[in-house]
């Protein structure tokens, strides 16, 4: 079973900070690589539907089993980054990713099996390789440089999301689907194949069952009360804030205001609320910081809310752009705290339960959201919504721990030739 302590891997620190960094360039890049081939997929997959290369039905059955594939590697992922190289896990799970992609090519339009299994691979590299990716972000960058180094990762996977889906669009203009898809197997490949190696290896250790170490990790979340309680609050946003803006945006934007430029308004100053909220971060440091960034994910309340009653797009539009920002408060340190407070030696397993839950348990939310609506009214479920985007961090600022995201540490052992524990001299 593994320690509960690990050799110190700061890595050394470089003046200028984590921007001047090519080892920090080399990790940006592979991450944002592989944040622009997770979004894309999706979107090229649509596209095929409407030049009829793809039926709605076998779209779906793809991104159900990518999803799958995704939620069974990230728990692996993390057991395996703990116990070899992070380097080596995402080198293998973006290579997966990479050759499973012209599979998933090959099969489409003939192989509903083929397309299948193939997405189901991709799934599971893009599982397999983040909390790697948070694990070696770790030991790539110097403690007190971490928050610039999430907030300019975060930064970039907003960027992505903001130019990506009128970029692919052209490029579909001009060029085959195949071709787009064949061009997010190149975006795994430089994932795989950019990161720097981290400071050190994982230090060496016996090595344990893959279920006793699970159990070490889990273990090791139970000692941060924060954590678990930050991660609750977590779960509960986005299954059922993100959940109302996935389901209940659209039918909005229809029944009050006949028109689908508000969801196009609203998902994009969300997007440009979490770049300005992304770059605010990297250089806000209060010493509450626990409590700041609950109350920035609190912020989410705001997109049920503006839902509820026509009070006009750019209100809409405004609530969405400050949910941006606040969900950048709390990402960004949430990152950060989880790298300095969590064991380096169990700091990819905790990372995948971070992951599992928030990301697990959203489709929950998104299939239960729809029927409420049916039987209870969109005003009512959107109201509830709200409320529970409040009250979850609210809770969670109480946890110990929560008020700046941090865990107590352990006592020094006492020595046997402690002063205080010796006999005074007669």
């Amino acid at each position: 079973m593994s320690s509960t302590t690990a050799p110190n891997t700061e890595p050394a620190a470089r003046p200028g900070g984590p921007l001047r960094d090519p080892a920090f360039w080399r990790l940006w890049s592979a991450t944002t690589a592989s944040g622009l081939a997770t979004w894309a997929l999706p979107f090229i997959l649509g596209l095929a539907v409407l030049d009829g290369s793809l039926t709605a039905i076998d779209l779906g059955l793809v991104l159900a089993l990518r999803t799958a594939g995704f939620l069974a590697a990230v728990p692996a992922g993390g057991l395996l980054a703990d116990r070899y190289s992070r380097r080596a896990v995402v080198l293998w799970s973006g290579l997966a990713a990479a050759l499973a992609t012209p599979v998933l090519v090959l099969g489409m339009g003939s192989s509903t099996a083929l397309m299948a299994a193939a997405a189901t691979v991709v799934g599971a590299g893009q599982g397999a390789c983040r909390p790697a990716f948070q694990a070696l972000t770790a030991e790539v960058v110097p403690e007190h440089h971490r928050q610039q180094a999430n907030a300019a990762l975060t930064f970039s996977t907003r960027v992505s999301t903001l130019v990506a889906p009128g970029l692919t669009a052209l490029l579909a203009l001009v060029t085959g689907l195949w071709v787009l898809l064949l061009g997010t197997a190149a975006l795994w490949l430089v994932a795989a194949l950019a990161p720097a190696r981290g400071a050190s290896a994982p230090p060496a250790r016996a090595r344990a069952p893959f279920h006793t170490e699970f159990l070490d990790g889990l273990a090791e979340a139970r000692r941060h009360p924060w954590f678990l309680a930050g991660l609750g609050a977590l779960t509960v946003v986005i299954a059922t804030g993100y959940s109302a803006t996935g389901v209940l945006l659209p039918v909005a934007g229809r029944d009050h205001y006949g028109s689908e430029a508000v969801l196009a308004g609203a998902l994009t100053a969300y997007t440009a609320g979490a770049l300005l909220g992304a770059v605010i971060v990297s250089r806000f440091k209060p010493r509450a910081q626990g409590w700041t960034a609950l109350a920035g994910l609190g912020l989410y309340a705001l997109a049920p809310l503006s839902l509820v009653a026509p009070v006009g797009p750019v209100v809409v539009m405004a609530a969405y752009a400050v949910v941006g920002v606040g969900i950048e408060l709390f990402n960004v340190p949430w990152f950060t705290a989880v790298q300095r407070e969590v064991a380096p030696d169990k700091l990819a397993r905790v990372s995948s339960l971070d992951f599992l839950f928030s990301y697990g348990l959203a489709p929950v939310g998104l299939a239960l959201i729809g029927p409420a609506a049916a039987a209870w009214g969109a005003g009512p479920v959107l109201v509830a919504c709200a409320l529970a985007c409040v009250a979850a961090p609210a809770l969670a600022a109480l946890a110990p721990g929560g008020r700046t995201f941090s865990s107590p540490r352990p006592a020094p052992a006492r020595s046997t030739a402690d002063p205080a524990t010796e006999p005074a001299a007669g």
